[in-house]
């Protein structure tokens, strides 16, 4: 029971420390285009459109950039394949989790040879639905 506890917990909790950490810790660049913007519109606002062109222009050299190796789009299938991945694991993960309560609630004992995989399963299973909802809870909002 103990483990369990520390993995849904650490699950749970886990990525909203890293969010507050990151938000508490590692602060924002100060030059940053929208601070150079808002320098230049208050002491020189006549270059500020060339200074928005320029930055549009390396915006769309970085995305090409990074999409250089793309040709096209993806399938549609591909794209819903993509989007129902985390959320059918998820789920089958609780399914999974339900079917172990119902069987123990039931009496069933597993074989002596088979507790350490039902017990890893378990593990992953409590993992992946707590890092699920963990993910979803933010502290800064």
């Amino acid at each position: 029971m103990g483990i369990d506890a520390l993995i849904a917990i650490g699950s749970l909790v886990l990525p909203s420390v890293v969010d507050f950490v990151k938000k508490k810790f590692l602060k924002k660049e100060q030059d940053t285009p929208e601070a150079t913007m808002s320098a230049l519109a208050t002491t020189k606002p006549d270059v500020l459109p060339g200074y928005v062109t320029a930055i549009t222009g390396w915006l769309k050299a970085q995305v090409e950039f990074f999409n250089r190796d793309v040709i096209g789009s993806p399938s549609q299938w591909v794209v819903d394949l993509r989007a129902v991945i985390r959320p059918f694991g998820t789920i089958s993960a609780g399914v999974v989790l339900a079917v172990m309560v119902i069987a123990a609630l039931a009496g069933k004992n597993p074989e002596p040879e088979m507790m350490d995989t039902i017990v890893g399963v378990r593990f992953s299973c409590e993992a992946i639905v707590s890092s699920w909802f963990g993910s979803r809870i933010s502290l800064g909002r």
